[in-house]
């Protein structure tokens, strides 16, 4: 039905997939497959955090992201938002006990795009989410800098809107490069009282800030 519906749909709107650049297929059956099909790994970043990721940042998941992001092909949420969830069921195995905290869309982003991609990757997941944080301070884009001036970009630039004494959270991001946005949203978080447990994101890019891999489904 839903390879049907693409089909017509190309015939009068035509599309390339997202992933590859197949004409006249939103997502084909490969990129379909691939996002059906994520590899978690976890990484610890340099402010210590555990980083549990569905994707590397590279290739077809990377090409499909960024259509999602920048391109508002709105349609890839719904793989990208099981692909959060997988990470969370072999990451956080008790998620129940948990809840994820998305970090928010910067004004900038969402009027570029029109559309706040984390908050609607983990709206669909599944998972129990609670939108608390919120920037004070505008930033600028963080794919202009580098790895120190990442961190110093967005220090103090995150704030919870409430207590949350004795609540246990994860971190929730579409990307992870440095660890530097998720490593200010753990510090507002504790601030705030919470535990934080890790970070989920859909994909990360093996950079210098992080310091360990390992692979959590070896089979």
């Amino acid at each position: 039905m839903i390879a049907a519906l693409s089909a017509a749909l190309a015939l009068i709107l035509p599309v390339d997939c997202a992933g590859c650049g197949t004409p006249d297929s939103s997502l084909c059956e490969t990129c379909a497959e691939l996002l059906a099909a994520p590899r978690p790994h976890r990484h610890v970043v340099a402010s210590g955090l555990v980083v549990h990721a569905a994707f590397d940042f590279a290739d077809r998941p990377a090409r499909a992201l960024r259509a999602l992001k920048e391109e508002g092909r709105t349609g890839l949420v719904r793989p990208f938002s099981s692909a959060l969830a997988a990470v969370a069921a072999g990451g956080f195995p008790d998620a129940a006990e948990v809840v994820f905290v998305p970090i928010p869309t910067s004004a900038p982003a969402f009027r570029r795009r029109g559309h706040r991609v984390v908050e609607a990757i983990l709206g669909r997941s599944g998972l129990p989410a609670l939108a608390v944080l919120r920037r004070i301070r505008s930033t600028r884009d963080q794919r202009e800098l580098g790895r120190a001036e990442r961190a110093q970009n967005v220090a103090g630039s995150l704030r919870a809107t409430r207590r949350l004494d004795g609540r246990r959270v994860v971190i929730v991001d579409d990307v992870v490069t440095t660890g530097a946005t998720v490593g200010e949203a753990a510090r507002a978080l504790r601030e705030a009282g919470a535990e934080v447990m890790g970070v989920a994101c859909v994909a990360h890019t093996r950079r210098t800030g992080f310091v360990r891999d390992t692979d959590m489904n070896p089979g």
